[in-house]
């Protein structure tokens, strides 16, 4: 699943609050593997499934769905009552052949039913009957609807999402990870439409009546969170890769949008083939663009249907941009690596998501390394690992391995930790102990457990085998214990034409500084301007390393190491000094830490400001994007403080402007994408910022629209529109809530709705707040403009939803409910807003529902802690500076 990570409003599932008094110790990364016997479930264990037999008829008009399930189980110990998981079904018979009809509990709050017999079940194999009925859904969990515009009128598809714990909607089930089986599929749907599923249609009748029953092929052993169905006016495109129909479907008349992400799936496939040892097992593997949106994720890795919302996957020339594409990329490499890690072997519960997730993350960044050199992907990854220190770093994280005993604690543990720090714990692994040796122990692995389940160590296993190195208990340091090792450079001394550092490591803490430091084996790679290259492993707090060369060292060279480095001013002077000579790819590590460990007060703040500075113009486009990018942070933290913030204006536009006059508002042909992704960056910027020329230029090119077809360039629009919506006049908001009323395409309707939400003028904000409330954006998007505004009013976003509690969360995934209204506040400098976010979570979410509301109440005090601490000696620094 590809998350979507967002500052104002990230989403994570809820979806029951049932406890779990089914639930024991699960296998933890320490065991030699989880089985039937210990694994964490919420159900007794005294049955399990083996194949189910699904025939189902939707109703998509009057949204909702008859169903009749046929349940090869096992019953391990005599019972007379099976038990397994449902929510919002309703059951009008239940019965085992030769056993009789069952009487039926359903507990709503556990979400399960319960089928008692009048006669025990002896140990044995049986097949259990269940026909029942359920709801289709207006937000993306179980089966769902989504409306769209089209020429001839609007349209509706439906679609299933069932990660983490939502196929329990749409089928009765052992709604577990654990729990793996094989799927039959039998769907009654109007004829003429296309039906989707895991595998390729076996059988087709027309049976009359406008009705036709469609039967899939039987899917392999999965669990069922995987499991698929889509229906509506779809095309279908599709292309032959190693053996595999590799497909991709839309609306009708978009597959030319998908030609992109088709194409890379293609050279993907064949590639992932190698890498991981083992052939992808299914013979066809859709990839299918939907309209809409979600809180909680931008594609969902189902086997063999993978499911994209349409801006992931879909490339529209009046309005996709180059970051638009390399996403389109990334996301398609992201969830193909799922269609092994996750599909093919999945962990065994929900402790180790991240084996998951951490590597699919991986594999994306790799692929692209790969296929897509010029797009200097590595860099990316650094920012990556930004965003997962920056929450790793308060007291509210949590171990990439966390044990999971509810569906509710499940649903939160997809967040940066388990996917952009797992991500980078794998990074610092393989650079450890080698990339061959690396992959040959993910072949093995893979091998080794297809169709299986795993916990992490039985990957640490697979890895140390083929490497013949240690890094099991690396590996237990850096994911079964939570936070950011700092590496502080005690000294450096030159003899004999080599450096020699001390180094301790401590821990990096934004808001516990005083707290005793964990400790970590932490492997250390570092380089010496104009010298050699050395590694270390620093154990017990302590280490050396020596080095070819007497220039400045850089700590974490190649920033493949997961920790914080703190230099010390003199050692940091040297860098700063030298710091156009780095590669790029330290360049930004060194930034980044600069910046992180000035806001935390580990060293100044104003050091970023400085390295900045020396910044040369001609830099890579990402370290220069991540200069523009502090420059609004720096900007943001100044909201109520005007002449603060017009000092400060006036240094960033002065940075920034030369920068953008060298790449110009025009592309040139032949240019790098890294180049265009810059301008639209720098564009979109300098007018946060205010600059005059930049807004004019805008608004101009906004309004030369209607007659002048070049005015905005469709890479640009996004930027443009957005520079123009954020300053907009109510006369300019009315203008472009015109344009989204009468947009038919959903991918620029949906832009244009969101631009809606962005304006910086209160009262627009409040319009756009009134009209997310109202059917007209659609259903799927409101959630999107609420968070909008929050990115600019945290502090009045979060009280309006407060007080319209239940009309905003109609309109939020039921999966995001614990983590939506708590966000819109985690962007507020106010300590008052920390407060009002605990009260929320207090009075509305059971208890352990509330770790995400604690992290944006921890955010909050963060920012309030930067504003009040660190914001005076940027300020002088400005001041001095100008």
């Amino acid at each position: 699943m590809r998350r979507l990570l967002s500052s104002t409003a990230a989403a994570v599932i809820l979806l029951a609050a049932g406890g779990a008094s089914a639930a024991v110790p699960a296998a933890s990364a320490g065991s030699k593997g989880a089985t039937f016997a210990t694994v964490t479930t919420q159900l007794p264990r005294n049955v399990r499934p083996s194949h189910y037999d699904l025939a189902f008829t939707p109703d998509a008009d009057k949204m909702s769905f008859k169903a009749r399930v046929k349940i090869s189980i096992e019953v391990v110990e005599p019972t007379s009552t099976v038990t397994l998981q449902a929510a919002d079904l309703t059951f009008d018979k239940v019965e085992i052949a030769g056993i009789g009809q069952a009487k039926v509990k359903v507990d709503d709050e556990a979400q399960t039913a319960s089928f008692t017999f009048a006669k025990p079940l002896a140990k044995g194999k049986y097949v259990l009957s269940i026909d029942y009925a359920g709801k289709i859904y207006t937000q993306a969990a179980g089966l769902f609807a989504l409306d769209y515009e089209t020429e001839a009128g609007k349209k509706r598809a439906i679609y299933t999402q069932f990660e983490n714990s939502d196929a329990r909607r749409f089928i009765p089930s052992w709604d577990e990870p654990f729990y793996k089986a094989t799927y039959s599929v039998q769907a009654t749907i109007p004829t003429g439409q296309m039906a989707l599923g895991n595998m390729p249609i076996a059988s087709s009748k027309d049976i009359g009546g406008g009705k036709t029953v469609v039967t899939f092929a039987t899917s392999p052993k999965m669990s069922t969170y995987l499991l698929f169905f889509g229906l509506g006016e779809f095309d279908r495109a599709s292309v032959k890769a190693a053996g595999v129909d590799v497909g991709v479907v839309t609306k009708k008349g978009d597959t030319p949008k998908a030609e992109f992400a088709l194409k890379s799936a293609a050279k993907i496939l064949p590639w992932y083939n190698d890498y991981f040892g083992t052939a992808y097992p299914l013979p066809a593997l859709d990839n299918i663009a939907a309209p809409g949106r979600s809180q909680f994720f931008s594609a969902m890795e189902n086997w063999g249907a993978i499911f994209y919302f349409e801006y992931a996957m879909l490339l529209d020339p009046k309005i996709s941009t180059e970051t638009d594409k390399q996403n389109v990329f990334v996301t398609v490499a992201h969830e193909m690596a799922h269609q092994w890690f996750g599909d093919l072997v999945t962990m065994a519960w929900w402790d180790d998501l991240w084996l998951n997730e951490g590597f699919a993350s991986w594999m994306e960044g790799r692929a692209t390394e790969h296929f897509h050199p010029e797009w200097n992907s590595a860099l990316a990854a650094v920012g990556g690992r930004e965003y997962a220190m920056g929450l790793d770093a308060l007291s509210t994280t949590h171990p990439v391995v966390q044990h999971v005993e509810t569906v509710e604690q499940a649903s939160q543990a997809f967040d940066a930790i388990t996917y952009q720090k797992g991500e980078a714990v794998i990074r610092m692994l393989e650079s450890y102990v080698g990339h061959d040796a690396w992959r040959d122990g993910v072949r093995a692995y893979m091998k080794k457990h297809a169709h299986g389940n795993t916990v992490s160590d039985d990957l640490w296993q697979a890895v140390e085998t083929a490497a013949k190195k240690p890094i099991k208990a690396i590996a237990h340091d850096f994911t079964l214990q939570p936070g950011v090792p700092l590496i502080t450079v005690d000294s450096a001394t030159c003899a004999a034409g080599k450096t020699t550092l001390a180094l301790t490591q401590g821990e990096f803490s934004k808001d516990m500084p005083n707290k005793k430091p964990l400790t970590w084996r932490t492997p250390v790679t570092v380089r010496a301007l104009g010298g050699g290259e050395a590694k270390t492993l620093v154990t017990g707090g302590k280490g050396s390393v020596t080095v070819e060369g007497c220039g400045p060292v850089v700590v974490n060279a190649g920033q493949n190491g997961y920790f914080r480095v703190q230099y010390g001013p003199e050692r940091f002077a040297g860098i700063a000094s030298n710091f156009a000579k780095l590669p790029a790819i330290d360049q930004l590590g060194v930034m980044s830490d600069a910046w992180s460990m000035g806001l935390a007060g580990y060293q100044p703040a104003t050091d970023f400001l400085d390295l900045a500075k020396a910044a040369p113009a001609d830099a890579d486009p990402q370290v220069l994007s991540k200069i523009a990018s502090v420059y609004s942070t720096i900007d943001a933290y100044y909201e109520g403080m005007p002449a603060e913030r017009a000092a400060f204006r006036k240094l960033a536009i002065a940075k920034l402007r030369p920068l953008l006059a060298t790449v110009g508002w025009t592309a040139k042909a032949g240019e790098p994408d890294t180049i265009a992704i810059l301008r639209a960056n720098l564009i979109g910027t300098l007018g946060g910022l205010g600059d005059a020329d930049v807004a004019a230029e805008a608004i101009r090119r906004f309004n030369a629209d209607k007659t002048d077809p070049t005015a905005i360039p469709g890479p640009l629009r996004k930027t443009i529109l957005g520079v123009v919506a954020k300053q907009a006049d109510a006369a300019t908001w009315d203008a472009i809530h015109a344009q989204a009323q009468a947009e038919k395409t959903p991918l620029i309707k949906a832009q244009l709705y969101s631009l809606l939400a962005s304006a910086e003028n209160e009262a627009l904000a409040k319009k756009a707040l009134e009209l997310a409330l109202t059917p007209e954006p659609g259903e799927t998007l409101s959630s999107t403009m609420i968070s909008r505004v929050a990115g600019n009013f945290p502090d009045m976003t979060f009280d309006w939803a407060v007080a319209n509690k239940d009309a905003v969360n109609a309109k939020v995934d039921t999966s995001s409910r614990t983590r939506f209204i708590p966000g819109l506040g985690s962007g507020s400098s106010n300590p008052a807003m920390a407060d009002k976010i605990k009260a929320y979570a207090a009075a509305n979410l059971a208890e352990g529902s509330r770790k995400e509301a604690e992290k944006a109440a921890a955010s909050v005090l963060n920012r309030a802690k930067i504003r009040q601490d660190r914001l005076p000696a940027i300020t002088a620094w400005v001041a001095k500076a100008g």
